[in-house]
């Protein structure tokens, strides 16, 4: 069975029970000592993302360089490791990588417009301070519910707070909605998750919407000062007709999280539906303001949902996203953590208008110990090579270099201990053209004439997987057992097509697992 995004939330706030499928082990293991304590020892509990202290994360809100750190925010429950009471949590960096937490940066305002729910949204600056315009939700009736879904009848509207605070701690929200209502005359589904930004002296903001009936949709408004909105058009909608659609047609859809962006010489768009997450390349005419997409494609094939992204210092375009759990609600209740934030990813766009995605280079301050295996001429002894590297305790790196071939290959990554059940698998396909499958799955990659690219992060319970710079696929997996195993590796088909085999232990982000 299939559930929107909405209903998956509404399940994960503890609505509806999942059957647990904890060990006898993990359930003794959760109802030792204290919560820090069982985090900090929790096996399954990443070591090198950013995620929550403790409780429940889902959104990446309003990344931005300020002051000379990076700063995350992220859709919080400050309750309980399941989704609800929506705050802003924040987090601080020097790198992108190593990370401190602070206070909760916004909460609901009994009586206000945020007063169920500080929902996502972008974070700018404008007379040297920062601006957060983000999308407040409250009980409504029926006829005036932007979400209403059975379970939930919410008005959503769009709302600002701003801090001149060295470290973005202390923050003033803006007595009334700058958007209070969905344009008049557009029957809705959602209204959310603005994103802001400015151009020829004015702002512009694109909003996530879906038209009653017809599918998803961006809208896009303007603005002289950050206060005061307009209006425009449509930006994007579904086409129905499009032979490129991803997915089948939904009336009811809602297009999440959207955001427009300059890159390179074309405009990009992304967003969310459908639990899958998406990318436009195209021309804007910056007379009309009209977008006309020339390529799509899917941000990552896996468990990555909500994309948002932020200018470094240097004007790279750096993208995040949100790791959502993918075991029973009642695990990770009771694991008391839930969802992280995905690694961050610089993006590119080449000539023909095709997305390129590629780790940050600050990951590489991570490594220890390397592996490299020495080829021969000899299969087995590269194949016996690969199977003697152990990824301990599951936070490493892997990069493969590898040349197409006329014969299939790949690599296989499962426990150490038990090579019967694979964790994941990339194979290439000589096929036609040549194809890569993730876990049997075709994911579209733009194949070099020079070879193939495999770059993969694996962190206790996810592994993040790059493919020429052009497919990403995200994958949660959840060993049993109470204590951190060991991956290991095996390569599938001849040896002969690989270049070269690297693989680096990780050093953690915290000595104890919590992140701070």
């Amino acid at each position: 069975m299939t559930i929107n995004r909405r209903e998956f939330l509404f399940l994960a706030s503890g609505a509806a029970v999942f059957p647990s499928m904890q060990s006898a082990a993990e359930d003794e293991y959760q109802h030792q000592s204290s919560l820090p304590d069982r985090l900090a020892r929790y096996p399954r509990r990443p070591q090198i993302h950013l995620l929550p202290a403790a409780n429940w994360m889902n959104d990446p809100d309003g990344p931005i360089h300020w002051n000379g750190n990076y700063h995350m925010f992220y859709q919080y429950n400050p309750n309980g490791a399941y989704w609800g009471d929506m705050h802003w949590g924040h987090a601080i960096s020097e790198d992108m990588v190593h990370w401190k937490h602070l206070e909760v940066a916004l909460s609901p305002t009994p009586g206000g417009a945020d007063a169920d729910g500080c929902f996502t949204g972008t974070a700018q600056v404008q007379n040297g301070k920062v601006v957060l315009m983000y999308t407040g939700v409250h009980a409504a009736s029926q006829d005036q519910a932007t979400i209403k879904d059975g379970a939930h009848s919410l008005l959503e509207k769009q709302c600002l707070a701003i801090s001149n605070d060295p470290e973005l701690t202390v923050w003033k929200k803006v007595d009334q909605p700058v958007i209070g209502a969905p344009p008049q005359g557009l029957e809705v589904n959602g209204f959310r998750d603005p994103s802001p930004w400015q151009l020829d002296g004015s702002w512009y903001a694109v909003i996530g919407s879906g038209l009653a009936n017809q599918g998803g949709a961006v809208l896009l408004y303007r603005s002289p000062d950050l206060h005061s909105w307009e209006f425009m058009h449509v930006l994007a909608r579904r086409n129905r007709q499009d032979a490129s659609a991803f997915d089948p047609f939904d009336p009811w859809e809602v297009w999440e999280c959207p955001e427009f962006f300059a890159l390179g010489n074309w405009h990009v768009l992304i967003y969310s539906t459908s639990w899958k997450s998406y990318w436009q390349s195209g021309k804007l005419d910056l007379k009309t303001m009209q977008f006309t997409a020339v390529r799509a494609g899917i941000l990552d094939y896996g468990t990555y949902y909500a994309p948002k992204t932020q200018l470094d210092p240097s004007g790279n375009r750096i993208l995040w996203g949100w790791i959502r759990e993918t075991r029973p609600l009642e695990e990770y209740k009771a694991a008391g953590w839930a969802g992280m934030m995905s690694l961050p990813r610089v993006l590119s766009v080449n000539d023909e208008g095709d997305l390129g995605v590629h780790f940050v280079p600050q990951l590489k301050t991570l490594r220890t110990k390397e592996e490299h295996v020495k080829l021969t001429a000899n299969d087995d002894v590269n194949k016996r090579q690969i199977e003697s590297i152990r990824v301990e305790n599951c936070c490493g790196e892997i990069l493969v270099e590898a040349q197409r071939a006329n014969s299939p290959f790949g690599l296989v990554v499962s426990s150490a201990l038990d090579r019967s059940a694979s964790w994941l698998t990339i194979e290439y396909e000589p096929t036609g053209s040549g194809r890569i499958l993730i876990d049997g799955r075709p994911v579209t990659v733009l194949l070099q004439q020079e070879g193939i690219c495999i770059h993969l992060y694996i962190d206790s319970s996810v592994m993040e997987v790059l493919v020429n710079g052009t497919a990403a696929w995200t994958k949660r997996f959840y060993p049993s057992g109470d204590h951190p195993l060991d991956a290991g590796l095996e390569w599938k088909g001849s040896t002969g097509a690989i270049k070269s085999f690297t693989v680096w232990q990780l050093a953690p982000i915290s000595r104890n697992r919590l992140t701070t």
